[in-house]
């Protein structure tokens, strides 16, 4: 969990764009469209593997886990704004065609980052530790802010089958980031947060967490 703060701030300024309304239902990224792929790999660090998958029209897969884990690649969908920022941002990069985006001196590891794109038979990709390209430094960010959401919400459907008394610790994760501005899609939580308010088997603090949270989200989207 506290791995999970670093980088407040470097992501908070491109993701607060996102703010718009998005679709909840789930959709597998389509091989028949052009996708965009980021990869994380971080040793150590949790989590250790990140894998998001987003096509043109916002069919999307993540895969969050540790590298001992097996892959588990779960379908989702992405609003389309933040679809269409990421293909823009991908052409801006020449969809990683020859872009070297590393910073060429010594620096700690930070995760080894790949962009990759890929279109029928067309694949081009780009590895890096870290990069000061604007166009690049963006969708870092908002794929990062993908992967906050979507571990977000899988920690909370996680507390809430397996650990009760560890639900409201969650919600304070989720009102942190959330009031920092980086959950692209914040209403796509609703649906866990208003089972969470409605049922009394959850402790009263975390339902009136939940229950407030849910309307704020509701008055800003």
């Amino acid at each position: 969990m506290i791995v999970r703060r670093i980088g407040i701030v470097f992501f908070a300024g491109a993701l607060a764009w996102l703010a718009q309304p998005g679709r909840s239902c789930a959709a597998q990224a389509s091989p028949s469209q052009a996708t965009i792929t980021y990869v994380k790999v971080f040793k150590t660090s949790y989590p250790e593997y990140v894998e998001i998958k987003v096509n043109e029209s916002g069919g999307a897969t993540y895969d969050i886990r540790q590298l001992d884990e097996q892959p588990n690649p779960q379908p989702f969908r992405v609003g389309q704004p933040v679809a269409q920022k990421i293909f823009e941002l991908s052409a801006k990069l020449h969809d990683f065609q020859g872009e070297n985006l590393n910073v060429h001196h010594k620096l700690a590891n930070l995760g080894q980052k790949t962009f990759r794109y890929e279109s029928g038979s067309v694949k081009h990709e780009t590895t890096f530790n870290y990069t000061l390209d604007p166009a690049a430094s963006q969708l870092l960010s908002i794929f990062e802010g993908i992967t906050r959401q979507e571990g977000d919400l899988s920690d909370l459907k996680r507390t809430m089958q397996y650990d009760r008394l560890g639900v409201n610790d969650v919600l304070v994760q989720i009102e942190t980031d959330y009031n920092n501005k980086l959950l692209p899609e914040p209403e796509l939580l609703l649906p866990a947060l208003d089972q969470l308010a409605s049922d009394d088997k959850y402790l009263d603090i975390a339902r009136q967490r939940a229950r407030a949270l849910a309307a704020h989200i509701r008055v800003a989207h």
